[in-house]
């Protein structure tokens, strides 16, 4: 079997190396330091970074890691792994050929350099960014073509590039969201009360200024609903993970789910489409923090919908995505 001459490079955000304060310190110091993350003016951030955040922060968001730390490693990157080898295997099942693919990080390891090389050595030269971030932000997908810029500024020439924007309403995605939640119900003995789409939020202010996230969220939100043939008060959607003190995009999650258990609403099934592999958000945030927020407001059944991770829809989503752009390579 021939080696075919482009290669995959699967980006996401990134991931502490251990659940210790020190690993998340440096973790959360190149990840809110990036100006797509967080844009405030630099000296101003500098002090408030390293003044305050970076000295408070990391302890208690480690507790956090190491509540879900799995045995392999990090979740995103466990999960990560599953799905390089998945779509591995399957694009050369589906090419008739060995697609090299490899995982980097916009923060941390592994790096874009790391994966960069391990392309460069596979002989490639033609690379498809596929950022697993199903909708667009400046804050996710535009950091990973910054960071990706950067990795590559040293190289003495460059390799073809071409970057998956998003998928946020390709049919394949929609249909394994919805194949998700259908399994779930099937698990837990059908659909009961709402199914909430929770995405993570971006400040009110991006989208202001053009940012097309929630744009993106609707879309996928009502294609999910109309393909699980849900009516209007049966599904909603929230944004999560707000950080600071502005305003972000609302509804808010946490408030939502308080104000459904002060109102009688008694079952919730939850899940979010934003992330392609459970991290911190999904499986402490979500399944957790939020869970509390729920049944402490009065609410009596809460059950989380895991991402799509390695789910053999997922893979096969993604495998049309290489082959729908890589046409003429």
């Amino acid at each position: 079997m021939t080696t075919a001459r482009f290669g995959v490079l699967l980006a996401n955000l990134g991931t502490p190396d251990a659940p210790t304060p020190e690993a998340v310190r440096r973790y959360l110091a190149e990840f809110l330091w990036d100006d797509r993350v967080v844009d405030a003016p630099r000296p101003l951030w500098w002090l408030i970074l390293n003044g305050f955040i970076l000295r408070t922060r990391p302890a208690r968001v480690a507790k956090g890691y190491e509540s879900i730390w799995m045995d392999e490693g990090s979740p995103l990157l466990v999960f990560g792994r599953l799905q390089q080898q998945a779509l591995k295997a399957s694009l050369a099942e589906h090419f008739g050929e060995q697609v090299p693919v490899e995982l980097a990080m916009t923060y941390g390891e592994p790096s874009m350099e790391t994966a960069g090389k391990a392309l460069r050595d596979a002989g490639v030269d033609r690379i498809l960014v596929l950022p697993l971030y199903p909708q667009f932000s400046r804050s996710t997908t535009a950091a990973v073509f910054d960071r990706l810029a950067q990795a590559l500024k040293p190289c003495p020439h460059l390799p073809e590039l071409r970057l998956i924007r998003d998928y946020h309403d390709h049919p394949a995605y929609i249909d394994a969201l919805a194949n998700s939640v259908r399994d779930h119900w099937a698990r837990h003995g059908g659909a009961r009360g709402k199914l909430l789409m929770s995405y993570h939020g971006i400040p009110q202010r991006y989208a202001d200024n053009g940012d097309p996230y929630p744009r993106h969220c609707e879309t996928t939100s009502r294609l999910v609903a109309e393909a699980l043939g849900l009516g209007e008060d049966e599904w909603f959607m929230s944004y999560q993970s707000r950080f600071g003190r502005e305003e972000w995009l609302k509804p808010y999650t946490d408030e939502t789910l308080k104000a459904w258990g002060r109102d009688g609403v008694e079952h919730v099934d939850i899940m979010s489409p934003a992330f392609a592999a459970d991290c911190l958000e999904t499986l402490e945030e979500l399944e957790v923090e939020n869970r509390d927020n729920f049944v402490n407001a009065g609410g009596k059944v809460y059950r989380y919908i895991p991402a799509l991770n390695d789910r053999a829809d997922h893979i096969a989503l993604l495998t049309s995505l290489v082959e729908t752009h890589t046409q003429g390579w």
